[in-house]
């Protein structure tokens, strides 16, 4: 005990012991000084990727376009705008950050003291059976005062440890909103993709059962007049009725997808942003690089969140830490006191207390030990939450530089099989028309046709649908993917920082 000496009220001298308390709380040594874990990936892309050719050059020039000049399309920025606007779950997402400043603010205010005004006053009777005079007496007390509240001094670093961890959730908060913006923007790319493909899938499939409906009123006035067999009038039917079949199921799926978007959005959009379109052969996106893996760290949103709840696990332990060491709290108060109201402020009635206690845990069952256990497994997991983040980013940017190289392959082999099929299905009506086959072969071919344009939809929407999802993977443009800085006691603000 002798080694914390308490500060005596009296003189001048009252405050040295105080200030110097402030002083040596101006670090926190208890907090571990634990670096960044290596990133637990390999250094370049798989050679799958197409990527691991570019690794010498690939730390240059890698930023990322802003989303707006990234998705050029018109109706589709609109789009993604009125999600910024609306959407619940990125609402509740900005909201959450607000709640994390709040905690911040509540516990960066606990590095300072606490002063308050207050004053009181009443009457009391005590019965002269409880008085030792036998009389009995009336009196008062009436006190006005500036107070002190009770304020730790913080000689190890506890507090300052907490409002550390405050800070670090308030930061992976904002990282998490972020996050949850790039996927907005990219779920909503996805979500207009897909309409578009399904409008496309829709266009051709209309257009076929229209030709097919032509076809099978050509076939019933032969058959009327006993130029076609009825078996060649039901196979005309056969694939008219594939085709409306077809045609309805990708209705039905398209206004799905429609719904899907506006719950998207969190509005109803403009009925002329969501109508049907068939697909543009202008509609692309510019290229981007990759870059290396390490380049994931200061990008994606989600390895920087994790990166924050790191520190907070990490800031958890030096307050546990400190919680095994003495702890100083001050109270005090100074004003004036008076038996009766009038004589409040007349000289002589002045009255102060102060009242500074120090403690020591000497035994709580274990409660510390555990408490301190318990923030150390804390930090193990959030270093094992935070490898596992980066090597998720990893996977999914090598996920969609793959299927970005071999999507692109498969579009131009189902460009050169709709070619051949559509002269295999106009090979087959010529022949069936010179008599050379029968119409089973027209129907085989036609159905094949119907297959590869409905395929070479899919494919250009699934090439398309890479894009979206490479941006994404990568962590977005770089105004989405700033992190927060801010100051140890001042309050947060969002600017860039390495």
């Amino acid at each position: 005990m002798t080694d914390y000496p308490l500060p005596h009220p009296t003189a001048s001298g009252k405050l040295a012991p105080v200030l110097l308390a402030l002083l040596l709380a101006g670090c926190t040594p208890l907090v571990p000084d634990t670096p960044q874990p290596p990133l637990p990936v390999p250094n370049t892309w798989p050679a799958d990727t197409g990527q691991a050719a570019m690794t010498a050059a690939a730390g240059q020039g890698t930023a990322l376009p802003a989303w707006q000049d990234y998705f050029t399309d018109p109706t589709l920025r609109q789009l993604i705008d009125i999600a910024l606007e609306s959407n619940r779950d990125l609402r509740i997402a900005v909201l959450r950050i607000e709640e994390a400043r709040a905690a911040y603010g509540i516990q960066r205010a606990d590095l300072y003291p606490g002063i308050s005004v207050g004053g009181q006053g009443g009457r009391a009777r005590t019965p002269g059976d409880l008085n030792p005079s036998g009389q009995s007496v009336v009196g008062g007390n009436y006190e006005a005062y500036v107070g002190l509240n009770s304020w730790e001094i913080d000689l190890w670093g506890r507090v300052r440890s907490l409002r550390d961890a405050a800070l670090a959730e308030y930061l992976a908060t904002e990282a998490t909103q972020r996050a949850v913006q790039l996927s907005l923007i990219t779920e909503v790319a996805h979500a207009w993709l897909g309409l578009r493909d399904l409008d496309e899938r829709a266009a051709l499939a209309r257009e076929t059962a229209a030709s097919r409906e032509q076809s099978y009123r050509i076939f019933k006035r032969r058959n009327d007049v006993g130029a076609a067999s009825a078996l060649d009038l039901t196979q005309v039917e056969t694939l008219l009725i594939q085709a409306r079949a077809l045609s309805a199921e990708l209705e039905q799926a398209r206004a799905a997808q429609a719904h899907a978007l506006t719950l998207l959005l969190g509005a109803q959009a403009d009925p002329a942003l969501t109508a049907p379109v068939r697909w543009d052969d202008a509609l692309a996106f510019p290229p981007i690089r990759a870059g290396l893996p390490a380049d994931l760290l200061l990008r994606r949103p989600d390895i920087m969140a994790a990166e924050q709840r790191l520190s907070v696990a990490q800031a958890n332990i030096g307050a546990a830490r400190a919680a095994f060491l003495p702890r100083i709290s001050l109270t005090g108060n100074w004003g004036t006191a008076s038996a009766e109201l009038d004589g409040l402020f007349d000289a002589g009635s002045r009255a102060w207390s102060f009242l500074p206690t120090i403690s020591l845990p000497i035994f709580d069952g274990g409660r510390l030990r555990a408490n301190l256990d318990l923030a150390e497994v804390r930090s193990d997991i959030a270093v094992a939450q935070y490898e596992k983040t980066i090597q998720t980013a990893f996977r999914e940017v090598a996920d969609a530089l793959s299927a970005h190289q071999w999507l692109a392959e498969r579009l131009a082999i189902q460009r050169e099989a709709l070619e051949v099929q559509t002269r295999r299905a106009h090979l087959a009506q010529l022949r069936y028309d010179r008599g050379a086959a029968s119409y089973l072969e027209v129907l085989d071919a036609q159905r094949d046709l119907l297959t590869a344009q409905q395929q070479l939809a899919q494919v250009r929407s699934s090439l398309l649908d890479s894009h979206v999802t490479l941006y994404a993977a990568l962590g977005g443009d770089a105004a989405t993917a700033q992190s927060a800085s801010v100051t140890p006691g001042t309050t947060p603000t969002s600017t860039a920082t390495p």
